[in-house]
């Protein structure tokens, strides 16, 4: 199955992502900010990240940018619960397969995990 890393600052919705996604069998990573995501990429090789764009350290856009060089196999996914940087995502169109808004359930980003990773990369 495939192995997700999970980018979010808040700790109840990074494990309530978790927990739904370890659920449905994939391999889940946490990170709590963009920096610390970095270091888990250059530790393993993940088929998608799942980030938060309003982290402390590094954002999720910068974090997208990071990854798309750096990463160009991992799927991204961004998510937000403020329009404003919704907006910011935008322009990531060539380096992100969906932006969700939140808040969400548990099956809604399972099901746009699955879609996003039965996607062909484009």
């Amino acid at each position: 199955m495939a192995k997700i890393l999970i980018a979010e600052n808040e700790l109840a919705l990074r494990e309530f992502i978790a927990r739904g996604l370890t659920q449905r069998g994939y391999e889940v990573a946490m990170a709590q900010d963009g920096s610390e995501a970095v270091d888990l990429l250059k530790k393993q090789k993940f088929d998608l990240l799942l980030t938060d764009i309003d982290m402390p350290i590094m954002d999720g856009i910068a974090l997208a940018l990071h990854v798309g060089k750096a990463h160009p196999k991992t799927r991204i996914v961004i998510m937000s619960g403020h329009e404003h940087q919704l907006e910011r995502a935008q322009g990531l169109n060539n380096l992100v397969f969906k932006v969700v808004s939140k808040p969400f359930t548990i099956a809604a980003i399972c099901t746009v995990v699955e879609e996003v990773l039965s996607k062909k990369k484009r």
